[in-house]
């Protein structure tokens, strides 16, 4: 069984920055994409960030501009750097994963899509205080 392990959560105060990571508990695990999306109590879990296996890059409009998603293929690891905080980042961030070994057209294969993700991490808390 593979896992997701997220790391780099905690309390930051406003305008400051954060910097998740995420891996599979198997390095050779392979995937189209990976991403992060974010939950607070008595919301649906949104979409943050993606990256897909051919390096694309995606973002929610909420986070634009203020974080970057990268990837170390070498390790396996995914990166979620945020900046410029924001008290409404405060959230349970989640690292996903779809193990599919490529990617696909098609509404369903959007890297916002929670549903195509099948693999997902404990969550990591973000708080940030105002």
């Amino acid at each position: 069984q593979v896992h997701l392990l997220e790391s780099g959560g905690g309390l930051v105060q406003a305008g400051g920055s954060l910097r998740l990571s995420c891996a599979p508990s198997v390095r050779t695990f392979s995937h189209s994409a990976m991403g992060w999306f974010r939950q607070v109590p008595g919301r649906e879990r949104e979409f943050v960030a993606a990256i897909t296996r051919s390096g694309g890059a995606f973002y929610a409009d909420s986070v634009k501009g203020r974080s970057t998603i990268s990837s170390d293929t070498t390790e396996n690891t995914i990166y979620l750097q945020m900046n410029s905080l924001k008290p409404e980042d405060t959230a349970v961030y989640y690292c996903a994963a779809d193990s599919r070994s490529r990617d696909y057209s098609g509404t369903y294969y959007s890297p916002q899509n929670i549903l195509r993700y099948g693999f997902w991490g404990q969550g990591t808390q973000v708080t940030v205080s105002s």
